[in-house]
């Protein structure tokens, strides 16, 4: 059967589970063949696949080594540990020759992913003392296994190939464990019409089962978020050999803090190519519109982090709005990449980093408050400052001013009202601002009444950035799993006439109808639960319709135990009104 020629599409009124995976693993072949992978079907056991890998090792490193000295370095190389696998795959390493001379090198070429040779396998046997077992098909790049493909029938489902890698990968004395397998960076699996894929890791971090309670397993997708599920198609996205070096150089992150390796989603992926994209043609600003609970971290962490490498680019500063996010944020940058942002402890920190030319110091998170103040010529600490005679810190940064300088906003719109965005973008007129937000303003929804009943219109997410860059809304989130699903129980007043929304006797039905199916709906009160009011004015008045009518039930009945109810609120910081309202009506509350 020749690879390049087979294709498995089923015949004419032909059923297509007739397929079998034999067919379907020449056919997908194929496919990679004409995406210019190189097929090997003399690779089929370790020695072959040693000899291929030592190969490609030398001639990338320019080096002839000995007998001796290829064995010492598998010896090094090869690990039970796939973050220190990964970590190698990655790295510039060095080896001692039997000279005594030391040996730099790579297993790739980690500098133009492209220039690799990339090469596909089927059928590879690797027995080792305690473990016989046959992989569908493997890709190599320069000689490193780097991805598995298990091929099953159309009647199987695939998540039993991912049981059948996770039962075997987790077994001792596996063939990952002590060959060149040790690097495999990412599984894929697939029965021609549904393919997943997931990374590899140790195994903390490489548990299964039917609620994918342990492992994240991906379907691909297109940048318009439309699922890439059949095989043909999946190789076509994922499996180019650009896309596939990327996927595995830029798109996956060493967690160094869990010792793990983590894939970047598929949403998260386009995010960052565009922001990235935008800044190389330096095309403007843009907003990132990706959900609550998308991961917008880790998306704007690798942001920032590429940008690291930019030449032109001077100086990325992640923006926050409060100072436990910016403790927050900077806990899971270095989680991601241990120590890769510093703390700024106040203002004059802030501005020595700005200025500092340590590579360390090019990727900042601070608060827009920190940035405000450094950059206000008539701030109070900048005012002190001129009065001993002192340069200003606005003075100070009069350095960076005509600087590429890239600002990445979390929660955009909570930072972005007053005159902070406005001194950015006039302070730094080569600046590009970028926006994340889970909730964009648009022109339908850019009018808030206020507790004075006064009407504020505010700025449109485009007002401020101009482009949409990527969007990853909260309805391809619930159909990804990434967050729960709503459940929504409708609420029908008795009566022929109900009572209008916000009037007085609405909020007691309300509150009365949340009293009467708490228990039930909490299991027993075994959860807490949230209510979302309109304003704060009505959470003012629900949390006192709440203490009212609870007392008058303990009054009625002397075994009610009343729940208990906190009004919490994050004013904001311009609309004064609403936080003299929230001084003067609950001060136990704040």
């Amino acid at each position: 059967m020749t690879p390049s020629n087979f294709a498995y599409d089923p015949p004419a009124n032909k059923p297509s589970p007739v397929v079998k995976e034999e067919q379907i693993e020449y056919g997908f072949i194929g496919k990679l063949q004409g995406l210019k992978y190189l097929y090997r079907p003399d690779i089929r056991d370790r020695a072959t696949l040693e000899h291929n890998f030592r190969e490609k090792f030398e001639a990338l490193n320019r080096v002839k080594l000995t007998n001796t000295e290829f064995e010492r370095l598998l010896e090094e190389i090869t690990t039970p540990d796939v973050f220190t696998a990964a970590q190698t795959l990655r790295t510039r390493n060095s080896f001692i020759r039997e000279d005594g001379t030391p040996l730099n090198y790579t297993l790739v070429n980690i500098d133009d992913w492209c220039k690799n040779s990339f090469e596909v396998v089927n059928q590879l046997r690797i027995n080792t003392d305690y473990s016989h077992h046959r992989f569908d098909v493997v890709l190599l790049i320069n000689g490193v296994p780097v991805v598995q493909i298990e091929l099953k029938t159309l009647g199987i489902n695939p998540r039993r190939a991912i049981e059948q890698i996770v039962e075997y990968k987790n077994d001792p004395g596996n063939g990952f464990t002590r060959t060149l397998l040790c690097f495999m960076q990412v599984f894929v699996v697939s029965n021609r019409d549904s393919t997943y894929y997931f990374a590899n890791n140790n195994a903390r971090h490489f548990s299964f089962n039917a609620d994918e309670r342990f492992l994240p397993i991906y379907q691909f997708a297109k940048p318009d978020n439309t699922k890439v599920s059949g095989l043909d198609e999946f190789a076509d996205e994922f499996l180019p050999k650009c896309t596939l070096g990327q996927m595995i150089s830029r798109y996956m992150v060493l967690v160094a803090s869990e010792q793990k390796l983590l894939m970047m989603r598929p949403y998260q992926i386009y995010a960052v190519k565009n922001i990235v994209k935008c800044i190389e043609e330096n095309s403007g600003n843009g907003y990132i519109w990706h959900t609550t609970g998308s991961g917008k971290t880790l998306t704007s962490f690798k942001a920032s982090t590429l940008l690291k490498a930019n030449p032109n680019i001077e100086k990325c500063l992640f923006v926050v709005d409060r100072k436990d996010l910016d403790r927050q944020t900077r806990e899971e940058f270095n989680r991601f990449q241990e120590g890769c942002v510093e703390s700024n402890t106040n203002t004059g920190e802030l501005v020595r980093r700005l200025l500092s030319d340590d590579a360390a110091d090019k990727v900042i998170v601070c608060t827009i408050q920190k940035l405000g103040l450094a950059l206000n010529e008539n701030s109070k600490r900048n005012k002190s400052r001129d009065k001993r005679g002192l340069a200003t810190y606005a003075d100070q940064l009069e350095a960076l001013r005509d600087k590429r300088i890239v600002f990445i906003f979390d929660e955009c719109h909570r930072s972005q009202f007053g005159d902070n965005h406005l001194t950015i973008k006039e302070f730094f007129p080569k600046a590009q601002l970028f926006g994340f937000t889970g909730t964009p303003i648009f022109p339908e929804n850019s009018t808030v009444k206020q507790i004075t009943g006064e009407e504020q219109s505010l700025k449109t997410t485009e007002d401020l950035f101009q482009q949409s860059l990527h969007e990853y809304t909260i309805t391809h989130a619930i159909e990804d799993r990434n967050v729960l699903k709503f459940h929504v129980d409708y609420f029908k007043p008795d009566g022929k006439n109900p009572p209008k929304q916000g009037e007085k006797i609405a909020k007691r039905a309300i509150v009365e109808a949340i009293l009467a199916k708490h228990d039930a709906a909490t299991g027993g009160r075994k959860f807490n639960a949230i209510f979302a009011t309109a304003s704060i004015n009505d959470a003012i008045e629900y949390h006192r319709l709440f203490e009212e009518m609870q007392a008058e039930e303990l009054q009625a009945d002397a075994s009610f135990v009343p729940l208990n109810i906190a009004a919490v609120f994050s004013p904001p910081s311009d609309v004064s009104a609403d936080v003299r309202q929230l001084q003067e009506d609950l001060p136990n509350e704040l």
